[in-house]
């Protein structure tokens, strides 16, 4: 099974066919304590057959589907698949040319169990049937669809299956159409836990079929580095192919395959001292000569019509922006899900160093290492972290453990601005000028690769107004693409315009490139974004058309109370908000991020909140933010973090994004140049965030800013001398960092307004 199939797609494939209809009557039914107890079988069962004389619903596709699934959980298999033929029949009449739909896995699990019990068959000989008279006659494309879905993880569906028990043994009873989800939610599962064993060899029977497989394929480098890569081709192609090309130096993220089941070559591509390469593991930075080298290969091939499109997360959107930094003619696309921007999001943000930087050169550079010792798991990780930061070491001591991953931390430690080391491995200034390919850039307002992919699309703007380049933000994280967009992000329930399938429309973006496809609709404009809480879509020319005007706060400070205040007006006078902040505490070693974006409190941690009055009417947010802060501090730098909520009128907190923008005041103006703050003189510091929402806020909803400063056992600790952050350890903390914040600091939120006056506070 591919790792892009996670938990969201077992919950899609469950509520895939849920009713639509509702009936006042409940049936008697006791939840059995566990998805496996011997008993479920029994108790399903006797549910589906209470429910089939009574089960009704006006939309007939929607009652087939359903009815067969009733009758497969009461155990009349002939009479199910003969009910999902007719369904199938319906649907090719009104679906004629569309993909097939996820539903095919029933019409083979019916198909296999009717075998089974009209032949006597065993159930494994009778799935394999079913399965070579079904998936053999689908295209290409929908049989990878259908062997995908056959691989979701069984845990995942039995967990699905658990938690509806659980809901569910409080009460005694159960409503018709609750009862209808529980019995897709078990057949699901049973159905799954019957044949998941047995899809593997089936799927590679079809594979041979179908494709032209070369694995570990040699690629030699000019400078001699050796390179591996696995292809994927269609067996029956009547002439040469365009080819999508995924480099990264994650060996579990990719699947050449789908491109291959699409009508292109498809290509993996792993980066040296990976896969077999005995060259040594160093990210980033061969990776751009690297790639170059991999692309002039695959346009030699024969297979080859002499075009290559890139595509990928994280690394493999850095490796193809890597490529273009000195473009390949070959280069014709590139579509990218948050690609990493080195010396920009990783293995720093906001010029701050973090720690999981460190984690992660270690895992990807640890198979070259003879001492290794093994994996490393969470809590040693945390205990690293923890142990370093009671400590009071200089941060560059936190790369203490011999081995490649070290030095290479340590060389990244010595480049705390933007420098020529940074530049090199990407475009850079005007090189971004000459990119002049199609470009898409998928991101999320709740993930940590939003950085860098808001990076090189400001980038890619600013020197080339011209360029093509397209961006879509959701409400998304980091596994969005891989998994598909989650129905529910850590609380927050997601509007349901947003759950649209980004591989889909990657690919059908891929298709307009390379086969002259029709332009997926929801990309209109260069920018594309969901409005959470108004359940829309909308397009922009640019991030600045987002929200063409502003709504001002300014940070008013209220000593009496728990929080301060986000002013629309300045008060008279000119009033300030003491803080101080004693570095040197390390009681909070224990501390973690809290997980959720919707909670009922928020705690502060190392700074203030200040609120605004409730909002008379909707105003919708949506671009990049900004700001000033007018203050006086005693340091010569500090790293400051900046959240944004909507206090709800009921009382939840949501997070308007996330992470949180967090910034080393010193490079605020520049990420190459640092600029030190002037100790004990009152100054400004103008910013403009990296992170962005869309949000449209209730009519009673206040607006809530978080202001603090950084100080966590997960990240670099800015003390404040000027000097070198990692050269700096707890003997610079003795004198408590304190800051004076003035009333006449704000920030800027990009509004549309959504109406013709400016949004009132409510009376």
């Amino acid at each position: 099974m591919s790792a892009h199939l996670t938990k969201s797609l077992g919950v899609v494939l469950v509520l895939a066919l849920a009713p639509s209809w509702a009936a006042a009557q409940d049936l008697e039914f006791h939840a059995p304590h566990s998805a496996t107890d011997a008993s479920v079988p029994a108790v399903m069962r006797d549910l589906a057959e209470r429910v089939l004389p009574v089960y009704q619903e006006n939309d007939q596709d929607r009652y087939l589907a359903n009815l067969s699934a009733l009758k497969l959980v009461a155990g009349d298999y002939a009479s199910a698949y003969a009910t999902r033929r007719s369904l199938r029949e319906r649907r090719r009449r009104a679906d004629a040319g569309r993909p097939v739909g996820r539903t095919v896995l029933y019409d083979i699990y019916a198909h296999a169990k009717a075998i089974e019990e009209g032949e006597r068959t065993p159930f494994a000989q009778a799935f394999a049937q079913s399965y070579r008279e079904m998936v053999p006659r689908l295209n290409d494309k929908d049989a990878y669809a259908v062997t995908r879905w056959f691989g979701t993880p069984l845990p995942v569906l039995q967990d699905t299956l658990q938690r509806s028990f659980d809901q569910r043994r409080p009460k005694d009873s159960i409503a018709l159409h609750d009862a209808v989800d529980l019995i897709w939610t078990y057949l699901s599962f049973d159905a799954y836990r019957s044949f998941g064993s047995l899809v593997g060899a089936l799927d590679a029977e079809e594979d041979r079929r179908r494709y032209v497989t070369e694995a570990s394929v040699l690629i030699r480098t000019p400078e001699g580095a050796s390179l591996y890569a696995d292809l994927i081709r269609p067996k029956n192609a009547a002439k040469s192919l365009p080819t999508l090309l995924e480099y990264t130096i994650d060996v579990a993220r990719n699947d050449a395959k789908e491109s291959a089941a699409r009508g292109y070559v498809g290509v993996v591509a792993y980066a040296r001292g990976t896969h077999g390469s005995p060259d040594k593991a160093v990210p980033f930075e061969h990776d751009g000569d690297d790639v170059r080298a991999v692309i002039s290969w695959i346009a030699r091939q024969p297979w080859s019509d002499g075009r290559v499109g890139m595509y990928g997360e994280r690394y493999s959107g850095f490796a193809a922006w890597a490529a273009a930094k000195r473009l390949p003619p070959e280069l014709k696309a590139i579509a990218t899900s948050d690609p990493i921007a080195p010396g920009v999001d990783v293995p720093m943000t906001g010029n701050i160093f973090r720690n999981s930087a460190y984690r992660w050169v270690f895992d990807v550079t640890r198979s070259k290492e003879s001492d290794e010792g093994g994996s490393v798991d969470d809590a040693q990780w945390r205990a690293l972290d923890k142990s370093w930061y009671t400590s009071g070491r200089r941060y560059r001591e936190l790369a203490n453990v011999p081995g490649a991953h070290n030095a290479i931390f340590r060389r990244w430690l010595s480049h705390p601005s933007y420098d020529r080391y940074w530049q090199k491995m990407v475009p850079y200034g005007e090189e971004f000028a000459s990119l002049k390919i199609p470009v898409l850039t998928t991101t999320g307002y709740y993930s940590g690769g939003a950085v860098g992919a808001l990076y090189y699309f400001a980038q890619h703007y600013r020197y080339n107004p011209h360029a093509n380049h397209t961006l879509l933000i959701g409400p998304y994280d980091e596994g969005a693409m891989a998994r598909g967009p989650s129905s529910a992000i850590q609380g927050y329930q997601v509007d349901q315009t947003a759950l649209i399938d980004l591989r889909e429309l990657r690919y059908a973006w891929l298709d307009a490139v390379f086969k002259r496809g029709k332009k997926p609709p929801q990309l209109k404009d260069r920018v594309t974004y969901q409005v959470m809480g108004a359940n829309e879509w909308r397009s922009a020319p640019t991030l600045e058309a987002m929200g063409k005007a502003t709504l001002r706060f300014y940070l008013e400070p209220d000593p009496s109370a728990d929080s301060n205040t986000l002013a629309q007006h300045k008060a008279p006078g000119d009033t300030f908000l003491p803080q101080n902040f004693d570095l040197a505490e390390r009681s909070d070693a224990d501390w973690t991020p809290t997980l959720g974006l919707v909670s009922k409190s928020t705690k502060v941690r190392n700074g203030e909140m200040f609120v605004s009055e409730p909002l008379e009417e909707p105003v919708e947010i949506s671009g990049l933010f900004s700001g000033r802060l007018d203050f006086t501090a005693n340091k010569m730098d500090m790293d400051v973090n900046i959240a944004l909520y909507e206090l709800l009128p009921g009382g939840e907190y949501l997070k308007l994004f996330d992470p949180s923008y967090e910034f080393r005041a010193s490079y605020a103006r520049d990420r190459v140049l640092r600029h030190l703050l002037r100790s004990g003189e009152r100054q400004q510091l103008m910013f403009r965030s990296e992170r962005m929402t869309s949000r449209r806020l209730q009519a009673g909803s206040r607006v809530v800013m978080v202001l603090g400063i950084n100080k966590r056992p997960d990240q670099q600790i800015n003390y404040g001398t000027g000097d070198d952050v990692s050269e700096e350890s707890l003997d610079d903390a003795a004198r408590p960092l304190k800051i004076r914040w003035y009333d006449s600091s704000y920030i800027d939120l990009p509004i549309r307004r959504l109406t013709s006056s400016p949004p009132k506070k409510a009376r």
